[in-house]
Order: structure tokens, then sequence, then C-alpha cells
């Protein structure tokens, strides 16, 4: 009998949350299909000062088409999160804007399978992460060369394979870099920045930021980018 109150009590929660946020004016819809699901929640998702923070969540029971709203004052990347009670978190970032964004998925490969159409920065972010796996690809390939090397203790290999995973990292860098400079009036910009290669000489980071627009730098990766260089200078 407890357990049947525990799952009454979550159920009436998770409708609450939803009617609730139905109820508010939104300007951005997220819609889609998990195929092979048949029982879930789904909740759209950001991130927060120093948690996630749910959006909108909905209960699928039979059909695995979703349909969640949030009210957006700017482009932001959100996150569609499946809870499927395997223990698991399983989460698809995606940048959103004001209007429709519609992803496509599997239960089976829920994050791989996924298939996002929306908004100009999700249009750039699919553009950069489809050379980013050409790169991670590559990577995989020199660490399974470079295990086998060391199996064969073959160290003129090591030192070239190390010498080629040197070279990926900074071509990676590079390509990011730039891929932020052609892209100075885009969100995309200071996100990359912030998140891609936070770790990179300063004096590229601050060249992505210097380059931005004055509306992306007054955008909310732009100021956050912002403040880690003001940060960064007031250390040194």
């Amino acid at each position: 009998m407890t357990n049947f109150y525990k799952t009454l009590s979550v159920s009436l929660l998770l409708l609450f949350t939803v009617s609730c946020s139905k109820d508010v004016d939104t300007n951005f819809t997220l819609k889609g299909r998990i195929k092979g699901l048949k029982k879930g929640v789904v909740y759209l998702q950001k991130e927060g000062d120093s948690t996630i923070i749910d959006l909108d969540s909905m209960i699928i029971t039979g059909e695995p088409e979703f349909n969640l709203k949030t009210n957006l004052e700017e482009p932001l990347l959100l996150y569609l999160k499946l809870f499927k009670n395997d223990g698991e978190e399983h989460y698809i970032p995606f940048f959103a804007d004001k209007g429709v964004t519609e992803i496509y998925t599997t239960l089976d490969n829920f994050n791989f399978d996924a298939e996002i159409k929306g908004s100009k920065q999700q249009d750039l972010l699919n553009e950069y992460t489809k050379v980013m796996s050409s790169f991670n690809n590559k990577n995989l390939d020199i660490i399974k060369a470079n295990f086998l090397a060391q199996k064969d203790k073959d160290s003129l290999a090591m030192d070239s394979l190390n010498i080629a995973s040197e070279t990926l990292v900074k071509r990676k860098y590079s390509y990011t870099i730039q891929f932020a400079l052609n892209h100075r009036d885009n969100i995309i910009a200071p996100y990359l920045a912030l998140y891609e290669i936070p770790s990179a000489n300063p004096v590229y980071v601050d060249s992505v930021y210097n380059g931005l627009t004055e509306e992306i730098k007054n955008s909310f990766y732009g100021k956050k980018l912002g403040e880690v260089i003001k940060n960064r200078n007031t250390k040194e």
C-alpha cells in the first residue's frame, strides 16, 4: 500500500508540473518521437547556477511522441532528459531558440541516434560536432595503434603516435577557434570558447571574445565568457 501511494504521489506531482508549465505563456516548443519507448518520462531542462532546472515534463504511456514547452529570452543550450527507470540518466543537449525544435531518436540509442532540427544555432552545432566526430574517430585509431605498439614494445611507433596525437589535439583546437571566429555574430562562438577550448592559449580565447559582435557579447554566453576572462586576468 505504501508503494502504491508513493507511485500515485509521484504521478500527481508530474501531472501538476506539466499542467502548470502549459499554463504559462511560451515561445518555444520541443516536439519529437522516441522510437521503441512505451513508458517513461521526458523532461525539458536547462543548466542553473548549481543544479539542473526542469522547465517542463511529460509522462509517456504507449505513444512515443512528446511535446514540451517553455519560454526563452534568447538562444540557450537545453537538455532533453529521458527517465525510463533503468538506474541511468539519458540526456540529449541541443541549442534552442524561439519557435519549434524537433528531436527524433530511439530508445536503444537515445543519445547517438538523435536527429535534431530547429534553430540556426543547432544547425551550426551539428556542423561542428560532425567535424569533431571525425577528429575523435582518428584519435581512437591512434589509441588503438598505440596500444599495439606498446604490446610489441615498438618505441619508434609509440613516439610517432604520440606526435600524431599532439598534432590532432592542436588541429581540434585550431578548428574550434576558427569556427568560433567565423561565426562571431552567433551565440555558438562564445559557447564553444567556454566549453570546448577552456584550456586553450588565453590569447586565442581572448581573440574569440574580442571578435564577437556587441549583441553576442551581451548574450548569456557572451557575458559568461567575459566574466571568465575577467577573473583569469584578475588572478594573473
